[in-house]
């Protein structure tokens, strides 16, 4: 990285007594591929669109090389010591590319690092040489001792499941105790390290001590600590955000105010929670397509509603069990789960093992329509996660719970087996630990897309769940819905149409996505569309001027009641001493 203010990585890569493991020496040549994607971000990038420049040496001697495949080099030698060397522009700034500027580099390795299919699994060494004046160099990789920025690694899958963080950050450091109570490594102290990249203000003492908090309160879920040190890489920003989960480490993305105050710290921390628990779930706990890695196509699974939604379920569980969250903060948060996929279309038509399956093509690729076609298995995923814990903990008396699940599969696929596991065994696993048949859970709430009876799994806890937007009251102050969500132009005042809800009075009445609403009723539109619809009632008709694609056209709508919920969870009207127990153990209420 010589000119960082260029954005360009320049990579050495080195393969030496190789041609027999390869066949070069009898096809040769060598096929020498980059990754399309990265594991934990379910989507075909084409990484090798950013790789320019590249060279190959046979010794020391120039070889002919030739693109063979999009992502596919192929390099004409028998020799057995090769050299290559390439240029990877890396100017997008995300947890799951690499960035280079003049503050600092970044690496995922997917993005970077070449690989030959007969070598994949042998060790290999990685050398950093920072650019002038940078200092700092981390990884979750080993160090190699003496041997300045450089690490190893026992294969390229962990490779590529380390990132690299390169410059002049703040590190902050803690310990986490390993709960584990059947191995040698049990009240083990695993150091954790926390790098901090950009301009940002924080108390680092609190830091420190609200990640042990949670990593800790993590740990007891499965109950031990696989890892033997752990590093967060954390990016400051001024947009964006988001996490990438490895082997032991992550990579987050915050806001620079996520600090500033205690709503924005809680949201980060769920980040943080989210992203520390997949060392647990994804990396170890996994279906059985989420490793080994195909590097070069989709790797499908039905149950990313797991690996991910689940993921999602317990960010929140594990901050109520720290003390993150009061008992109500924590019920708000599963009722404000809920009221977001009921109030969404999509989750009658899509189930939530589809939308695991179908993540490569439709999640990280949402249109207008995404919202009336599609689920979330982040967010179904964590409804079902609350769910199943509670079916667990209603069916076994409070003596299971989805912290068993987790434990025996760990146990006997990741330890026992070495595999992930399939949706049967998943399946068969979680009614072993529940002690009985889960058929509405998995028939309905995984495979299917009808209403879930919410109810049967909150009434062991003595609660309920109403729809608070349900009543005559919350009817009136609703006033007509129109089922479409506008962006308004602050230059002129008229709502450019960017979604239609199906089966809305929008719909029915013929508005489009792009339709630019320039009147209603004749009169120019001159505020923000919802303050102009403000006081409208439900079976109102409306005639709304529109611009589509230069031509002007009228529609009449009739508007509908509003069809969304607001759900919130409240206790029974009576509640027996089981049920409060049950709520208790619940929800960690000592």
């Amino acid at each position: 990285m010589p000119q960082p203010q260029t954005h360009y990585f320049e990579v050495e890569m080195r393969l030496q007594n190789a041609a027999k493991a390869t066949n070069a020496s009898k096809e040769g040549y060598y096929d020498l591929k980059m990754p399309v994607w990265t594991p934990g971000s379910y989507l075909i990038r084409e990484y090798a669109k950013n790789v320019e420049g590249f060279t190959a040496l046979a010794g020391t001697q120039p070889v002919r090389s030739e693109k063979v495949s999009k992502n596919t080099w192929r390099v004409y030698t028998k020799s057995d010591d090769i050299t290559v060397r390439y240029r990877v522009y890396a100017y997008e700034f995300s947890v799951r590319n690499s960035f280079l500027d003049d503050t600092h580099g970044y690496l995922n390795g997917a993005t970077m690092f070449l690989y030959h299919n007969a070598l994949k699994n042998n060790p290999l060494q990685v050398q950093v040489v920072p650019f002038t004046g940078w200092k700092k160099v981390n990884t979750g990789m080993k160090a190699v001792a003496n041997a300045p920025f450089t690490f190893e690694a026992p294969n390229y899958d962990i490779l590529v499941d380390s990132p690299i963080e390169i410059g002049n950050h703040e590190t902050i450091t803690f310990t986490v105790n390993n709960p584990a109570t059947s191995s040698d490594r049990a009240g083990q102290a695993i150091p954790h390290t926390v790098v901090m990249y950009g301009n940002v203000q924080y108390d680092a003492a609190k830091l420190a001590a609200d990640y042990k908090r949670v990593c800790e309160t993590a740990a007891t879920v499965v109950g031990e600590h696989p890892c033997t040190d752990y590093t967060f890489i954390v990016h400051h920003t001024n947009v964006g955000g988001g996490g990438l989960e490895h082997l032991n480490s992550t990579t987050l993305q915050t806001n620079r105010v996520a600090y500033a105050n205690e709503t924005n710290y809680k949201g980060f921390l769920t980040l943080v929670a989210h992203e520390y628990f997949h060392l647990w779930n994804v990396k170890r706990i996994r279906p059985i397509a989420l490793g080994p890695f195909d590097y070069e196509n989709e790797n499908y699974t039905h149950m990313l509603w797991l690996s991910e939604g689940c993921t999602s379920f317990y960010e929140d569980y594990i901050l109520r069990r720290a003390g993150f969250h009061t008992p109500e903060e924590y019920l708000r948060v599963v009722a404000g789960d809920i009221s977001g996929i009921e109030n969404g279309p999509g989750n009658r038509v899509q189930s939530a093992a589809e939308s695991s399956f179908d993540a490569w093509i439709k999640y990280y690729r949402p249109n207008e329509n995404s919202a009336n076609s599609t689920v979330s298995y982040y967010s179904k995923g964590a409804v079902l996660g609350s769910l199943l814990n509670l079916a667990i903990l209603s069916a076994t008396d409070g003596q299971r719970s989805m912290d068993d699940l987790l434990r025996y599969l760990y146990q006997e696929y990741y330890k026992k087996q070495q595999r992930g596991f399939t949706d049967d065994e998943f399946r068969k696993a979680a009614e072993q630990i529940a002690g009985k048949h889960l058929a509405d859970f998995f028939d309905n709430g995984v495979n299917g897309t009808g209403p879930l009876n919410y109810n049967a799994y909150f009434e062991p806890v003595g609660l309920r769940l109403v729809n608070t937007a349900d009543t005559p009251e919350a009817r009136q102050q609703q006033g007509g819905f129109l089922g479409a969500t506008a962006r308004t132009n602050p230059a002129t005042n008229r709502a450019t149409v960017m979604g239609i809800r199906r089966g809305s009075a929008a719909e029915l009445g013929g508005l489009n996505v792009g339709d630019e609403i320039v009147a209603i009723d004749g009169a120019p539109l001159t505020d923000d569309l919802n303050k102009t619809l403000a006081g409208r009632k439900a079976g109102e008709r409306l005639k709304v001027g529109v611009n589509r694609g230069g031509i002007s056209r009228e529609f009449t709508v009739q508007l509908t009641e509003s069809p969304l919920y607001g759900y919130r969870l409240e206790p029974l009207p009576s509640v027996s001493d089981k049920q409060k127990a049950l709520y208790n153990r619940w929800l960690f209420i000592k």
